[in-house]
């Protein structure tokens, strides 16, 4: 093989080597043509977003910033694990409020069918009406009164209590005083004979003894 054989044999193999690095390199520059107008785009645009910003950014702020998150690493850490917490927790719980959430709403819509929400609604109005027509004294006075009253319910509703008024109760249908004729001293001492009237003033005596209760302690 001659010199100049030799010489072409190389010029070949470098031939094509430098052919790839020649296509990868116009590649690249078709690439860098396409990207330009979008990259002046991009640039154009960050600028107008930036001017909208400019009176309010500072770099010390962002300095600030840097340096405060920094500081406190260890919070930022326990806020994303308690986030996390929270998304488990979410995660945990949706399939209970997808099967708890129609029961709920359905045991509301048997309140208001039954008319309970109206009549909350209506208690609300009228604690309105009351929270504007009295003062905070007032409002407090009738407080203290309402727990008194509760004491005095709960002695009428002992046993012996509720008996007496249920007893008390059916003495009207049993006296007829429509009829009831004028009756003198003499009349007085002949009704003394009669044996419901001895129980009769029995009674009364008994009941006389008790309002005693009613006198002021003095």
């Amino acid at each position: 093989m001659t010199t100049e054989q030799m010489i072409l044999d190389r010029l070949d193999r470098l031939e094509s080597r430098i052919e790839p690095l020649t296509a990868s390199a116009k590649a690249l520059g078709e690439l860098r043509e396409e990207l330009a107008p979008r990259v002046n785009e991009a640039v154009q645009a960050m600028i107008v977003e930036l001017a909208d910003v400019e009176a309010d950014f500072q770099l010390e702020d962002l300095l600030f910033l840097l340096k405060k998150m920094m500081r406190n690493i260890r919070n930022l850490s326990f806020a994303l694990d308690q986030m996390k917490n929270l998304i488990d927790f979410a995660l945990t719980a949706e399939p209970l409020l997808k099967s708890s959430v129609p029961q709920v709403i359905s045991y509301l819509d048997d309140l208001e069918q039954q008319g309970v929400l109206r009549l909350l609604g209506t208690g609300m109005e009228v604690l309105k009406k009351v929270g504007a027509s009295y003062s905070a004294e007032e409002l407090q006075q009738t407080s203290d009164g309402m727990v008194r009253l509760a004491g005095i319910l709960k002695k009428l509703t002992a046993p012996a209590t509720l008996d007496f008024l249920e007893r008390s109760a059916d003495l009207p249908s049993r006296v007829k005083v429509d009829g009831a004729p004028a009756i003198g001293p003499w009349g007085m001492l002949r009704g003394m004979g009669d044996p419901q009237v001895q129980q009769g003033l029995g009674v009364l005596l008994e009941l006389t003894k008790g309002l005693g209760v009613l006198k002021p302690q003095s």
